[in-house]
């Protein structure tokens, strides 16, 4: 390939200039790397920058979205034999690591995913898992290409992984174990495919355009690594060189997280994703208010193939960066600054009309109802994650924020006039002191989670709960359709009460009930309910249970065989008219009592 003119080394200090005419150069692609948890998405990053951030982290699982720059002379070095002659026009990747797929929903660029191509990374032994599947639909929302990135198969039984090209070591299998890894990799095409992705084995495939590239590979033992930043690189400056291409001009990043730094303070980590950005720029960026205007006191820089989230070495003071560059910025007022808002530099246009860029940037692109539950996350991208996969299931949403659960959100959410709607989902945020203090004194329950599938999870199990208990709610309050038939040959009293046989046709009856006979006569009260020679508070359908009646005599007001509703008040039959969860032997009785009702009541029930 050509060699082109190459960008600036991003984070090189650069002499102090006039503003130079913009240049178009071809900036390092932005790889986003997801995948289910323990599926290695941290520890092939690792192998290929050489450091250990896996092992640094708490419980060995990501918390916080971290930016490695691995330069073209490392994925030289790494891709060996793999390269040949073949020169690269980009400067290099741009790793960014998530602690879950909502991260990458807060990766946002100019309302598109930031991420020019990503890494799905899958365990070769487990296959697609639920947050895979996640993954999947989020890449696809986002239109963004992505290569699979089929993890340990080191474990493989009779596999010799070694630290090289997959497509070199593959062939060094015995034919036993060759055919074992094809058929692995064809189960996992299989199950990609009842997905609806075209995929295959990277070097099989003739057109990366219509079928998603598969690599083996190994973060234990390097192996497949070439074979994964070569198809990286070939598909990033093949097919996205147009997306790639960027200028010299005011940088425009995206804001990471907002965090404390030891002797910095607060400080924003953000990924420059074009222009440039220098120590002595005024930025603009998004935040809770509206937008936030503050002057950098430093720009910090990771070394190449370092983690933004946890270098190994101090930062570098840089006096400007380049796209695509990860960055750490120390600055005053970052308070308000909202985790995947928009960042701007405030140079070359007016900054109003920079300003109102960011404003509408910022703003929540949840659709709003006038009921629903209420949802808080901690970055603008993940909140409309969620809101999108609860939209999915079918929910309504009331209110929906940005930032850890205050008061505020504890009373809004639990002053909702429907049982279904007293909720408040929050998504990697936790409850403010005063907020746990407000929930302690109410009948409402907040659920969290980290995990956007858990909290779906939890979600589901928490609506089908507060479903149960508002109908047994409802039946406590209204009194519910039911009927019984009166059975042959089971009289065990005559009158006094008398004590009959029943079998339940449609929904429950209760003692305290009076029952309505088909001509319009009530009759009862049921004075009990007998169930195997025990006393129940209740009798469900298809029960078969004995029930003793009040100023009854048998064969006089009731006989056998005869069906007996149970009498509803007019006002009650209105209010169930317009219940959805009724059942169907329910509403029909609904219905029957209604007919014999309106013979003397002509508007009964309405």
């Amino acid at each position: 390939m050509a060699d082109a003119p190459q960008p600036p080394a991003p984070g090189e200090a650069a002499p102090t200039r006039a503003e130079p005419t913009a240049r178009k150069y071809l900036r390092q692609p932005i790889v986003s790397v997801l995948g289910h948890v323990d599926h290695g998405k941290t520890s092939l990053l690792d192998r290929i920058r050489g450091g250990s951030v896996a092992k640094r982290e708490p419980g060995a699982i990501t918390q916080h979205i971290g930016a490695t720059e691995v330069p073209i002379e490392t994925i030289y070095k790494i891709l060996g034999p793999l390269a040949g002659a073949k020169r690269f026009n980009v400067s290099g990747l741009l790793f960014i690591d998530t602690p879950g797929h909502h991260s990458f929903n807060a990766l946002r660029a100019r309302g598109g995913a930031l991420a020019d191509i990503a890494v799905l990374v899958i365990d070769y032994n487990e296959g697609l898992m639920p947050q895979t599947l996640e993954a999947i639909r989020i890449l696809r929302r986002f239109k963004t290409p992505f290569v699979i990135a089929a993890n340990k198969i080191d474990l493989q039984t009779g596999y010799e992984s070694k630290p090289t090209a997959f497509g070199l070591n593959f062939k060094k299998q015995t034919e036993t174990t060759q055919q074992a890894v094809d058929n692995r990799i064809y189960e996992i095409l299989g199950r990609l495919f009842q997905e609806k992705l075209p995929a295959d084995r990277y070097d099989r495939i003739s057109d990366f355009t219509k079928t998603i590239a598969l690599v083996p590979c190994s973060a234990k033992t390097g192996e497949g690594l070439p074979d994964l930043l070569l198809v990286l690189v070939g598909l990033a400056q093949r097919f996205l060189e147009e997306r790639l291409t960027t200028e010299e001009g005011p940088g425009v990043g995206t804001v990471l997280e907002v965090k404390e730094e030891r002797g910095l303070g607060l400080t924003l980590d953000a990924i420059i994703y074009g222009g440039t950005l220098r120590a002595s720029d005024r930025i603009g960026l998004g935040g809770k208010n509206g937008p936030v205007v503050t002057s950098i006191r430093a720009l910090l820089k990771p070394k190449a193939l370092d983690e933004i989230r946890d270098p190994r070495e101090p930062f570098a003071k840089v006096r400007e960066v380049h796209a695509a560059s990860g960055i750490k910025i120390a600055a005053p007022n970052l308070e308000d600054v909202l985790p995947g808002a928009p960042l701007r530099v405030l140079r070359g246009r007016p900054d109003e009309e920079i300003l109102d860029e960011i404003r509408q940037e910022s703003e929540i692109q949840v659709p709003i109802d006038d009921t629903g539950i209420c949802i808080k996350a901690d970055t603008l991208g993940s909140l409309e994650a969620l809101a999108n996969e609860l939209r999915a299931r079918g929910a309504k949403i009331r209110r929906a924020g940005v930032g850890d659960v205050s008061r505020r959100d504890v009373i809004d959410a639990a002053t909702s006039e429907e049982p279904l709607d007293r909720l408040l989902l929050g998504f990697t945020v936790k409850l403010l002191p005063d907020a746990e203090r407000e929930k302690a004194d109410r009948k409402f329950d907040v659920v969290t989670a980290d995990v956007i599938y858990h909290l779906l999870d939890e979600y589901d199990a928490w609506k089908v709960r507060a479903q149960k208990a508002k109908d047994e709610s409802e039946r406590e309050e209204y009194v519910h359709p039911a009927s019984v038939k009166y059975l042959s040959g089971k009289t065990f009293r005559v009158s006094n009460p008398a004590v009959i046989g029943v079998r339940v046709l449609a929904g429950r009856i209760k003692p305290g009930q009076h029952l309505l006979k088909d001509d319009g006569r009530v009759v009862g009260p049921i004075k009990s309910i007998q169930s195997e020679g025990k006393t129940v508070a209740e009798a469900i359908q298809g029960a078969e249970v004995a029930i003793a009646l009040d100023g009854v005599t048998v064969g006089r007001q009731i006989h056998e065989d005869e069906v007996l509703f149970v009498d509803l008040p007019g006002g009650h039959a209105k209010v169930l008219f317009q219940m959805e969860k009724l059942s169907m032997d329910e509403r029909d009785v609904l219905e029957k009592v209604s007919r014999i009702k309106r013979r003397t009541e002509k508007f009964w029930g309405m």
